[in-house]
């Protein structure tokens, strides 16, 4: 083996266990990340942490199911209004979705929104379609008096503000009737639930039970029913675009590999001629390299320039 073959060969070795090395450090970074994203066990806190379910919109390919949107409206409007708002949801977004455009003003017309009339007086309105769902109550610190000092949160973006998402919020509202563990001591008007990371005691008591309320399709109102059902219709108001961003996320999928194959043909194509192209210099014959030749020449005898004066003419 030459001495040139053998220094190629020994900076492939050096490649390779860089690489190998590399490949391993990423294999062991990426698994290690991964364990702890997914790891039930918390240093944080002492909580219960809510396991995954299999909702029927999880999947790559799993649109929300609009039938079951339908019924947790009608969870959160005979439940869950007297005390969270939808302040980012307005009636026109059930057109077309849930409902027609019809019932979408019916229901709005059942509505008494606060406005003010030509005199500046504070009255009370049917709701149009572009009006917001109505708030509860009129301010935050009203809230907050009603409900035992605790401000009720918004949940028109719930699913995207609490870890866990759907998983969260269906354990929390099915995760009453535990006994209260020794040391925790739960105020009057309060409720003990394992799965609410503050101290597992929340100023919200147990609303959903079975056959709480009458479903118009008349699905059976279980209360798993009922939190699956207002589960999928807070995911759908918080990311109403569930169904347009998976459509066009497999369209991009479709397509990328044309794509790709087309922008690397184009790349080959452009570049082949030269990454293949080849120089060579070559010296004519007679004109090969010599030591007499690379000598630097004397200087020749320039010869002398000659100033040419022109005839001038005889004066008259």
């Amino acid at each position: 083996m030459s001495f040139r073959s053998a220094a190629v060969l020994g900076l492939n070795l050096r490649k390779a266990s860089k690489l190998v090395l590399f490949g391993t450090l990423a294999t062991g970074g990426s698994v290690l990340l991964y364990s702890l994203e997914n790891s039930g066990a918390r240093a944080y806190d002492f909580v219960v942490h809510p396991s995954h379910l299999p909702w029927s919109h999880g999947g790559l390919m799993d649109a929300i199911d609009m039938r079951s949107v339908r019924r947790g409206y009608q969870v959160y409007k005979q439940v869950c209004a007297a005390c969270h708002s939808l302040k980012f949801i307005r009636y026109n977004h059930f057109v077309d979705k849930f409902m027609t455009r019809e019932e979408a003003k019916t229901e709005a017309a059942e509505a008494l929104i606060p406005d003010l009339d030509d005199n500046g007086v504070e009255i009370l309105r049917p709701g149009l379609l572009n009006d917001t769902l109505p708030s509860p109550y009129k301010n935050n610190k009203a809230a907050a008096a009603a409900n035992s000092g605790a401000l009720p949160p918004d949940l028109s973006l719930i699913m995207w503000a609490r870890e866990g998402g759907e998983d969260y919020v269906f354990h929390l509202l099915t995760g009453y009737g535990f006994d209260t563990p020794a040391g925790i001591d739960v105020e009057e008007g309060k409720a003990f639930n394992p799965y609410f990371p503050n101290g597992c005691v929340l100023a919200m008591p147990q609303q959903l039970f079975d056959e709480g309320i009458d479903y118009e399709d008349g699905t059976p109102a279980t209360m798993s029913q009922q939190a699956k059902d207002i589960c999928t219709f807070l995911r759908w108001a918080g990311e109403q675009w569930h169904d347009t961003r998976k459509r066009w996320a497999w369209k991009l999928i479709t397509l990328l590999p044309l794509v790709t194959f087309v922008l690397v043909y184009a790349k080959r194509n452009a570049w082949a001629l030269m990454k293949t192209e080849k120089v060579i210099f070559r010296r004519l014959p007679g004109r090969e390299w010599t030591p007499e030749s690379s000598a630097p020449k004397p200087p020749k005898d320039e010869p002398e320039l000659k100033v040419i004066e022109p005839p001038q003419k005889p004066i008259v």
